[in-house]
């Protein structure tokens, strides 16, 4: 509604937003009024994807608590359970790319140590992340992850991981932290997966924002502070 607005307003102006046709006016107050609210645009849609990733984590935050994802969680023991049956399925070989990146105000250093690993279905692997605080302060991170392509997602399981869970790095301080996980072994009989052979691991870290805000149904729990 408010973009039909605009767009209403500018055609009133002499102009057409994000068109490359000059105003009917043609003259320097034109332009500057074209260029300026095509600022507005590109500011306003900076702010927005900011936003977006800042709202990203208490979300995941909330639907791990629903689902429990965690390290210590009943879930997390239930897979390990799963993992006494598993027969793994030696003729699938699958590569995993792991790969990392930081908001863009988040200081710290982060990524994989190994770029990838070669699993099968079925079989446990464990991975390392290095996370490093290059500041003069601590910092809390909070790390959010995907998974490509997304029809593996619900095949990758992780019985061990830092994501969702709040870090606490003290200044200069350095850790490897481990994703300990397995594909299912009915990866292999999906249809959809019958030529993927290759999946990608990424994570986000961002830096957490909990002791400024509160997020509904999360409570404010102590950070986990990660020791080498």
């Amino acid at each position: 509604m408010l973009f039909h607005r605009l767009s209403r307003l500018a055609s009133i102006r002499g102009y057409a937003p994000f068109s490359s046709r000059r105003s009917p006016i043609n003259s320097p107050v034109g332009d500057q009024y074209e260029k300026r609210t095509r600022l507005y645009y590109t500011m306003a849609l900076g702010v927005a994807m900011v936003g977006f990733g800042y709202a990203c984590v208490p979300l995941y935050r909330i639907y791990c608590s629903k689902v429990g994802v965690g390290t210590n969680s009943e879930f997390a023991r239930a897979k390990t359970e799963i993992i006494k049956t598993m027969k793994p399925v030696k003729e699938r070989q699958i590569t995993v790319h792991f790969s990392a990146d930081t908001h863009s105000k988040m200081a710290w250093r982060f990524k994989p140590v190994q770029n990838e690993l070669t699993v099968v279905p079925g079989e446990t692997a464990l991975a390392f992340y290095s996370a490093e605080n290059p500041t003069d302060r601590p910092i809390i991170g909070i790390a959010t992850y995907s998974i490509v392509p997304t029809e593996a997602s619900k095949y990758f399981n992780k019985i061990q991981c830092f994501c969702f869970e709040e870090q606490r790095l003290n200044p200069h301080e350095q850790v490897d932290m481990p994703v300990f996980f397995f594909l299912d072994p009915e990866f292999a009989e999906d249809p959809n997966l019958q030529r993927t052979d290759r999946i990608i691991l990424h994570y986000t870290f961002f830096e957490s924002r909990s002791n400024k805000m509160t997020t509904p149904g999360i409570s404010s729990a102590n950070p986990v502070t990660v020791s080498a």
